[in-house]
């Protein structure tokens, strides 16, 4: 990932209602959710979701399809992936023993979340 693309994709989630469509987004998988669904979960008027929609479209952190008449959302985890590791790629100087702590918490929060290792 390269810096403007990281840039870009921090901007897209450093908006309140971005981070929720996204994080709704993750949660709701592969199948993802039609526009609609998003707005009425969020609470958020379509014509304010569409906004919020074409910027996280626009880091590539969501895809959108069309399906007949609506159009279906998916987050792009490998491009959430690739943020991870442009964040995280120099760790600790070089130290990659000092990141244990950040690996830990992940692996003990999906344990707790999803009932397995």
């Amino acid at each position: 990932m390269e810096k403007e693309d990281a840039l870009r994709a921090l901007a897209a989630l450093g908006q309140e209602t971005r981070l929720d469509v996204f994080r709704l987004l993750v949660k709701a998988g592969k199948e993802g959710m039609p526009a609609g669904a998003i707005s009425d979960v969020l609470g958020v008027r379509p014509n304010t979701l569409s906004t919020h929609l074409s910027a996280l479209s626009r880091s590539g952190l969501v895809h959108a399809e069309r399906d007949g008449r609506s159009i279906h959302y998916r987050a792009d985890l490998s491009v959430m992936g690739a943020l991870t590791t442009y964040l995280l790629q120099d760790c600790c100087g070089g130290n990659p023993e000092l990141c244990a702590p950040i690996m830990s918490m992940l692996n003990g929060r999906d344990r707790q979340e999803t009932g397995r290792c």
